[in-house]
């Protein structure tokens, strides 16, 4: 509990806002991270009124429910109105697709359960075996080993999932190198690398010259991370360095990446606003395929003209390039009542986390 206190301590802050205005460099830096727990530390806390004007802190695509495509979250919707059993987080059953929300196909009469995990949706699956039941797995590679291990312990027949997993370092360095996310250099996500490594960010910084810096998610935490990441963008180095060594390591959770490696292969996927990123989407290998609901049921893929609501800004959000604020609909017709764009579903919204904080400032 003292460790704890230790982290949230004030005074400790403020002497490393004062560290990070000593070692800044003139010329403003924009820092990246990827995590909507790390959002809601720097919201929480204060922690952009602390810095100095020319640090921006920016929010990228850090929350798996925000970036789910509208075309999977249509595609479980209609599932559960053709019969099926569908189990959902419940943060997800909230996001609306382009037709549906899972939310609202449950008050219809559509067979749509609240799970925790995914060992509620095999208790469902097992207690009557006559009613098809599919997963909706939503997660990177966080909540991605779970559920590779529970298909690799031969869930009953009448089980499958509805993959929505999504592999986060890939996508970032991608970004960058096109030029959808402008940064000098990037706090990884604390659970996210837990799980892939440190090592899996390397290219970052090797080949393009971004320092990396894997955080805890106290204040304490981000601020000592901000500090790492603004000294090396002052003497131009770019390494990759690990604040929260309490949890990450550089080869990370080695088992964990082994399980989710046996039971699924990485494939092109689409990131709702963002669109198709090489090598992110966790996909069932083909001797796992009569687990796999696209393959069981015939889904198909469709290419929707626009999967935000008219209006809708998170996919500019979600890359850094807006405030919530700043989008028309925010807390107007979009709030954490009746969310309309996705990054106001989740915990992990970054507009969700701003509503919740500073609603209209």
């Amino acid at each position: 509990m003292s460790f704890l206190k230790e982290l949230r301590n004030r005074e400790l802050a403020y002497a490393l806002v004062r560290k990070i205005k000593e070692v800044f460099p003139k010329k403003p830096i924009k820092i990246c991270h990827v995590c909507g727990t790390h959002e809601w530390t720097i919201v929480h806390y204060g922690l952009r009124s602390l810095l100095p004007d020319n640090i921006e802190l920016i929010a990228g695509p850090g929350c798996p429910v925000c970036i789910t495509p509208a075309l999977d979250i249509d595609q479980a919707a209609e599932l559960a109105l053709e019969g099926k059993t569908v189990t959902v987080f419940g943060d997800v059953s909230r996001s609306v697709g382009v037709k549906y929300s899972l939310e609202a196909v449950r008050s219809e009469g559509g067979n749509v359960k609240i799970v925790y995990s995914i060992l509620d949706a095999l208790k469902i699956a097992k207690s009557d075996k006559s009613k098809e039941v599919v997963f909706f797995a939503v997660g990177f590679e966080t909540t991605a080993p779970l559920t590779a291990l529970h298909i690799l312990r031969t869930p009953p027949k009448n089980f499958s999932i509805l993959s929505s997993h999504r592999y986060v370092p890939p996508a970032v360095i991608t970004l960058y190198s096109r030029g959808k996310l402008e940064m000098d250099g990037v706090i990884a996500p604390g659970h996210a690398t837990t799980i892939s490594g440190l090592k899996t960010y390397e290219p970052l910084a090797k080949e393009h010259g971004i320092p990396v810096v894997a955080s805890g998610f106290e204040p304490v935490d981000v601020l000592m991370s901000i500090i790492m990441l603004v000294k090396q963008i002052s003497e131009g180095k770019a390494e990759v360095l690990n604040q929260y060594s309490r949890s990450v390591t550089w080869e990370g959770n080695v088992k964990a990446m082994q399980t989710i490696n046996r039971v699924f292969e990485l494939t092109d996927a689409h990131w709702r606003g963002i669109g198709t990123i090489e090598h992110t989407g966790f996909v069932l290998r083909k001797e796992f395929k009569d687990y796999d609901a696209r393959y069981k049921y015939g889904l198909k893929n469709v290419n929707y003209a626009s999967e935000m609501h008219p209006g809708c800004r998170c996919a500019e959000i979600m890359l850094g390039k807006i405030k919530p604020t700043q989008c028309p609909l925010y807390m107007k017709v979009c709030k954490p009542s009746k969310p309309v764009g996705p990054c106001m579903v989740s915990i992990e919204g970054t507009c969700r986390i701003w509503a919740t904080h500073i609603a209209f400032s």
